[in-house]
């Protein structure tokens, strides 16, 4: 018996544009030459870097680009975590988790991050480092934060709030329409902007970055060169010329096709197997969606025999989530599979849910 997994928040092999990326990394060595086969600019390969600053329309002196987003997170996190409190979303992403010394959390419900419950602590305590948040299809939950919550989040950036915005799944949008980043409503003065090509090119190319202020990138050279001389510059030159062919916009409008169909798979699947018995998200894009299984069921349990039947997930506990919470990602396998896993999994529910 196949394994069904749920839990890699990676995309199916059929959402990369392999031929097109083999002539992109064969065009970039033949165009950059030596610039992309030896040290570079420690910050980046410049010419990416001058196109992502186009892109946002700031300074390419702001622009670092790493090896994948959470890359840029661990050199922010390193340049201002000593400074004051970190808060994160309750749930959130786990590896920040993992990397963080130190944090608090704000809940998250359908609309996002809680902003009344954020007020109230950033009222009681002392010195904030920064707010880190992913408002747009949220890793685990797949939730978006409101067009309204992001108005009042900005203007909380623009009294002071440092806010790093991850944004790594905005572009893979559904359906809905397309909401205003943090960074563009704040002006991008105290919000830090990260990003990825993970899930609109590929995650092997390994191409994350963030905008920072200009005072913070040159501050963070030396965080960045203590890690590496340079970051993986060959990726990043295959990445800009994946750019500069527009190939982006219609490998998009494919992966949005794809992802989008997995993801009704996974929402029929689960109304025809636990109408009544749990509860879960409805994402208008990204990868995920977050499942509320009955009171008392614990996830972290189920797991175990899940995996012994034949399908996988990550247990909400993990992203600090409750007992009964987990993340199904509906991005890598096939609708068939998602059909198939969800057989599985809620057939061991009732079991679980009598504990």
């Amino acid at each position: 018996m196949d394994t069904v997994s749920f839990a890699r928040g990676v995309p199916a092999p059929e959402c990369l544009p392999v031929e097109d990326l083999a002539d992109c990394a064969r065009e970039a060595i033949k165009r950059g030459g030596a610039s992309a086969l030896l040290y570079g600019q420690t910050l980046g390969y410049q010419p990416l870097r001058e196109w992502i600053g186009e892109r946002h329309g700031v300074d390419p002196a702001r622009v670092i680009v790493t090896n994948g987003s959470l890359q840029a997170f661990h050199f922010v996190a390193s340049a201002l975590e000593e400074t004051g409190r970190v808060i994160v979303e309750r749930p959130t992403y786990d590896r920040p988790r993992r990397i963080l010394n130190d944090f608090e959390e704000v809940s998250v419900d359908d609309d996002g991050l809680e902003i009344d419950e954020l007020e109230r602590m950033l009222a009681g305590g002392g010195p904030l480092a920064f707010l880190y948040t992913i408002p747009t299809f949220q890793n685990p939950t797949g939730v978006t934060l409101s067009e309204e919550r992001r108005r009042r989040l900005a203007e909380l950036a623009a009294q002071g709030l440092r806010i790093l915005e991850d944004d790594p799944y905005g572009l893979v949008r559904f359906e809905g329409e397309a909401l205003p980043t943090l960074f563009e409503l704040e002006g991008g003065n105290n919000v830090i902007y990260s990003s990825s090509f993970s899930k609109t090119i590929a995650p092997g190319l390994r191409v994350g970055y963030a905008i920072v202020p200009e005072a913070m990138a040159a501050g963070l050279e030396d965080i960045v060169a203590s890690t590496y001389i340079t970051p993986a510059l060959v990726g990043q030159a295959t990445v800009l010329e994946f750019l500069r062919r527009d190939l982006l916009e219609p490998n998009l409008e494919r992966v949005r096709g794809l992802l989008r169909a997995r993801r009704d798979a996974m929402l029929a699947a689960l109304e025809r197997d636990l109408p009544a018995r749990a509860r879960w998200s409805q994402p208008e894009g990204g990868y995920f969606l977050w499942l509320e299984l009955p009171e008392g069921t614990d996830a972290t349990e189920l797991l175990g025999r899940a995996t012994a039947a034949g399908v996988t997930f990550v247990p909400g506990p993990d992203f600090g989530g409750e007992p009964n919470s987990a993340r199904l990602a509906f991005s890598f396998a096939s609708p068939a599979e998602i059909d198939e896993g969800v057989s599985r999994l809620t057939s061991l529910v009732p079991a679980a849910a009598a504990v």
